[in-house]
C-alpha cells in the first residue's frame, strides 16, 4: 500500500548531494523520493540502504550524484522499490547520508535506474556519482589483495602498477607518477562491515592454498554502489562478479648448468623457530605458534629445493646463535644432508634479525672465513653485511658472496634527515646511504686474491630500483643482474620481488662486480610470494606446505659460470 505522502513535494536527492565535497544541507531535515537500488541493512552489513532518483528525475548535471546512502534500522522497502524518506543531513567521513530517520514510506513498485558505465582512471571526480549504480564494462586487474581475509577487500585497476622510484628518479615524476595511479583505483568490497569476514568472499568458490587469487588476476562483470568509506572509492557488488587468471602461479625454474654456480637471495619473513625445542612460541617475530613455524620452514625448504641453489643468502633470520637449537641449524637441516652454514659468532650485530649463508658442500667450498663488517653505521646497529669466498670443487677461481640487508623503509622511531622526505624514498634513505657507502668501502678493503672472478651482493636493499642506494652501488660497478635480463618498465615488470600498497617493484637484488656480468648466464625472481594472498601466509593458514607465501618477498637467483 503506497504511502500517505507519495508524490508529495520532496527535496530532489541531486539538490542534497550539491555540486561540492559536502552538501549544503548538512543537518537540514530534508523528505526525498528515489529507488531502493541496494540493501545493507543484513547482518554485519552498513545499517542502511542506497536510495537513487529514478532516471527520469536526474537533473542531468554530471557534477551532482542522484543517490543517498540513508543510515536506519527501519525495515521497511525492498530491492526495486519507490520509497519516501525523511530525514537529517549528514556528512560522515566523506559519505553524503540521511540519519535520523523520522518516516520511511513505501511508494508502490519503482524502476531500477540504468546503471553509469565507467572506465579506469576516473573519467569525472567520482564524488559525482557517490552511492549511485555503477559498472565496469571492461576488465580490471586485481593489484593489492593485502585486505582480502581481513575486510573481505580488493584493490583494482585498469593494469597492474608499477612503484614509480622503480623506473623513475625520486622526486616530483616520481610523485605525480604516485597521484596518477591513486586516481586509477577502485576497492571491490564484500558489502559487510566486519572485520575477518567468513567465508573470505574472493574467490567466490574459496580461498584455499591450493586455490589463490593473485595480484595480476582480472575481474569482470563489476556491477554495483560506487561506495565511499575509510577514504576510498569502492563498489559494494550487486551481484557476484567472475575472476580470471592473469597472472598463474609459475613453475620452478630449470636446475642451474654444469659449472655454474646458482645464488639465490630469499628475505625469510622473519624465521624464527621458538627455542629450537618445539616450545618458546609465541617468538619475538614471526611464527605464533610451533604449527605457523613448521608450515613456515616447509614452505622455505620447498622454494630452496625447487631452485635448487648451490648458495642461499637470506635476511630476516633470528639472531640466536650457531647451536643445534639455532635458527639457522634448523634451516639447514630442514634443506638436507649436504647443507652447511657460514658462522661468525659475535660479529652478527644486537638486532633481533640478520643476514646468513648457508651453501651446498657437495658443489662449492667456503674459502677462508666469513667476515662481517662491524663499523661505521654498523657498529651499534643494524644487520652486517657478511662476506665469504666460494670455489666450485677442483676449480681454483673464487667466487665472493656478500649478503646484505639494508634498513627498511619503515618509519619507527625516524626523526630528522631520516623521516619520509616527500620524493617517494619512504624514510631511512639518509641511513641506507650511509650503510651502503660503509659496505662499499668495506668491500674495497678486502683483500684481492688472484683467483676472484667477482663479487655478488645479494639480498634486500630496501630501495627500489631509482633509488638513491642502488644507484651508488651502480656508480661502483655493481649492476641489478636481473634488471640486466628483465628490466622493469611501466608495461612490463615480471621479475619484481615485492609488492606494497599495490604497486609491485625489486627490493631483493643479486648485484654483480664488473668482472662477473660476461660470466652470469641468466638471473630472475620466482614470484611465488609477493603476488599471493596474505590470507594464504604460514601465519593465517598455517597448514601450507609450499612454497607458496613462505615469505612476503619473491626470491631471486642468479647463475655464474666458474671454470671449465
Amino acid at each position: 500500500m503506497a504511502g500517505a505522502n507519495c508524490g508529495d513535494p520532496a527535496t530532489a536527492i541531486h539538490r542534497v548531494q550539491g555540486t561540492g565535497a559536502q552538501s549544503s544541507l548538512v543537518g537540514k531535515t530534508v523528505t526525498v523520493e528515489g529507488v531502493l537500488t541496494h540493501d545493507a541493512r543484513g547482518p554485519d552489513g552498513f545499517r542502511g540502504f542506497y536510495l537513487q532518483q529514478p532516471d527520469a528525475e536526474a537533473d542531468n548535471d554530471p557534477a551532482t550524484s542522484e543517490a543517498l546512502f540513508i543510515y536506519t534500522r527501519k525495515h521497511e522497502g525492498e530491492l526495486g522499490q519507490q520509497l519516501r524518506v525523511t530525514g537529517t543531513v549528514k556528512e560522515y567521513h566523506g559519505l553524503t547520508e540521511l540519519v535520523d530517520i523520522r518516516q520511511l514510506s513505501v511508494c508502490g513498485a519503482g524502476e531500477l535506474p540504468q546503471p553509469i558505465k565507467l572506465a579506469l582512471p576516473w573519467p569525472r571526480p567520482p564524488e559525482a556519482l557517490e552511492n549511485m549504480l555503477v559498472r565496469f564494462p571492461e576488465p580490471l586487474t586485481v593489484i593489492d589483495n593485502h585486505n582480502l581475509a581481513r575486510y573481505g577487500e580488493l584493490t583494482l585497476a585498469a593494469t597492474d602498477q608499477l612503484t614509480p622510484t622503480e623506473h623513475l628518479p625520486p622526486g616530483p615524476k616520481a610523485l605525480a607518477r604516485t597521484r596518477d595511479q591513486h586516481r586509477n583505483r577502485v576497492l571491490l568490497d564484500d558489502g559487510r562491515a566486519v572485520r575477518g569476514p567468513n567465508p573470505i568472499p574472493w574467490p567466490p568458490d574459496g580461498l584455499g592454498y591450493q586455490q589463490t587469487l593473485r595480484a595480476g588476476d582480472t575481474v569482470t562483470g563489476l556491477f554495483g554502489i560506487l561506495d565511499y568509506r575509510f577514504d576510498q572509492w569502492r563498489l559494494q557488488p550487486a551481484r557476484t562478479p567472475e575472476f580470471h587468471t592473469g597472472n598463474p602461479r609459475p613453475k620452478p625454474p630449470a636446475p642451474p648448468a654444469a659449472n655454474t654456480v646458482r645464488v639465490m637471495a630469499l628475505n625469510l619473513h622473519n624465521y624464527f623457530n621458538g627455542d629450537g625445542q618445539g616450545a618458546g612460541f609465541p617468538t619475538a617475530r614471526g611464527a605464533e605458534t610451533l604449527a605457523q613455524w613448521h608450515s613456515q620452514k616447509a614452505r622455505v625448504t620447498a622454494t630452496v629445493q625447487r631452485i635448487s641453489p648451490h648458495i642461499l643468502a637470506v635476511s630476516e633470520l633470528e639472531n640466536d646463535g650457531y647451536d643445534k637449537a639455532s635458527a639457522i641449524a634448523e634451516l639447514s637441516q630442514s634443506l638436507g644432508l649436504q647443507w652447511r652454514f657460514i658462522a661468525t659468532p659475535g660479529g652478527d650485530g644486537e638486532d633481533r634479525i640478520r643476514t646468513a649463508l648457508l651453501y651446498r658442500s657437495d658443489r662449492v667450498t667456503p674459502e677462508g672465513k666469513g667476515q662481517r663488517l662491524q663499523s661505521g653505521p654498523y657498529a651499534h646497529q643494524g644487520r652486517p653485511p657478511l662476506a665469504q669466498d666460494f670455489r666450485l670443487p677442483g676449480q681454483s677461481e673464487v667466487l665472493r658472496v656478500v649478503v646484505a640487508h639494508l634498513k627498511s623503509k619503515s618509519c619507527r622511531n625516524a626523526d630528522g634527515a631520516n623521516t619520509d622526505q616527500g620524493d617517494g624514498q619512504g624514510c631511512y634513505n639518509p641511513r641506507r646511504l650511509r650503510e651502503t657507502q660503509s659496505t662499499l668501502g668495506w668491500l674495497k678493503a678486502l683483500p684481492k686474491k688472484p683467483q676472484l672472478a667477482g663479487t655478488l651482493i645479494a639480498g634486500d636493499l630496501n630501495s627500489y630500483a631509482r633509488e638513491a642506494p642502488l644507484l651508488r652501488f651502480e656508480a661502483a660497478g655493481y649492476q641489478s643482474l636481473v634488471h640486466r635480463f628483465h628490466p622493469c618498465t611501466p608495461g612490463e615488470c615480471n621479475h619484481h620481488s615485492y609488492r606494497f600498497q599495490g604497486r609491485k617493484g625489486s627490493l631483493d637484488y643479486l648485484l654483480g662486480s664488473e668482472t662477473l656480468l660476461d660470466r652470469v648466464t641468466g638471473a630472475r625472481s620466482w614470484n611465488i610470494n609477493a603476488d599471493e594472498p596474505r590470507a594464504l601466509g604460514y601465519t593465517e593458514l598455517p597448514g601450507g606446505q609450499g612454497p607458496w607465501r613462505g615469505s612476503d618477498h619473491n626470491p631471486v637467483f642468479t647463475d655464474i659460470r666458474l671454470g671449465r
